[in-house]
């Protein structure tokens, strides 16, 4: 089974991005997860760009810390399962954390979780992961984790701590893909950051004079979506669907003409 996983959707240049590879290429892989949470202007999602990224080819939109910017989200997640946000927000939060999906047959178990290290306060995501796995395991041994999180190390930590148990543990949210992509042993793939889908001449797929601005005098200010040098970020992975175990993952990196 063949996953392809994109990272964090920066506005209107990362969706035009997103929406031209899976144009092209989506008819190779089994299953597709887009986080979406900076797809709105780059700061949250809304109903209609989820529902375009729903009708281009996703099976699931993961989200993380602006997954409540923009308010008609909230009764909408609710009615769209495979729509989900971090699983350690509180249970009053709209929407679910995780979801199910089958597909051709085959049953893939998708998580959303987000870190503690230098974010938001939030309930741990090991205990929280941990708790629900075993209901998780009763439906399915495929099961994959977006882990939005700052820190690397606290996103190695996870897939250590996951290993053997999911097929695949990634991360999101620094905008910067790592290449540290590796199968840990017990079958998991494994990378610290997938990247960012949106224009890479700026600062995390914002302009650069704004935030080189913000750096220098601390002052308010108010991003806007960079447009320059968009590419699209993620990985690739193949997943032994009888044992769920990733058997390879491999890095995607690609600009916008080249797609």
């Amino acid at each position: 089974m063949k996953f392809l996983i994109i990272g964090d959707v920066v506005g209107e240049p990362g969706r035009n991005t997103l929406f031209k590879f899976l144009e092209k290429r989506k008819k190779n892989y089994d299953f597709i997860i887009v986080n979406g949470e900076n797809s709105a202007g780059g700061f949250g999602i809304n109903i209609k760009i989820a529902e375009q990224i729903f009708s281009r080819g996703a099976d699931v939109i993961t989200l993380g810390n602006h997954s409540w910017d923009k308010k008609e989200i909230y009764p909408y997640i609710n009615n769209h399962k495979n729509l989900i946000r971090p699983i350690n927000f509180s249970k009053e939060a709209p929407g679910n954390g995780y979801t199910m999906v089958e597909k051709n047959g085959v049953k893939v178990a998708v998580i959303n979780a987000q870190g503690k290290i230098f974010m938001p306060p939030i309930a741990c995501p090991f205990l929280t992961i941990e708790e629900i796995l075993p209901e998780i395991k009763k439906e399915t041994d495929i099961i994959v984790l977006d882990f939005h999180a700052e820190a690397t190390s606290e996103k190695q930590a996870m897939g250590w701590n996951l290993t053997g148990k999911l097929s695949v543990v990634y991360g999101t949210h620094t905008h910067t893909q790592t290449a540290d992509e590796r199968i840990l042993p017990g079958g998991t793939a494994f990378i610290s950051d997938v990247g960012m889908t949106g224009g890479h001449d700026g600062v995390l797929g914002m302009n650069k004079k704004e935030s080189i601005q913000k750096f220098k005098d601390g002052m308010p200010n108010r991003y806007s979506v960079c447009k320059e040098n968009p590419k699209i970020n993620g990985i690739e992975v193949e997943v032994n669907e009888k044992t769920g175990k990733a058997v390879a993952i491999k890095r995607i990196n690609m600009g916008y003409d080249e797609i």
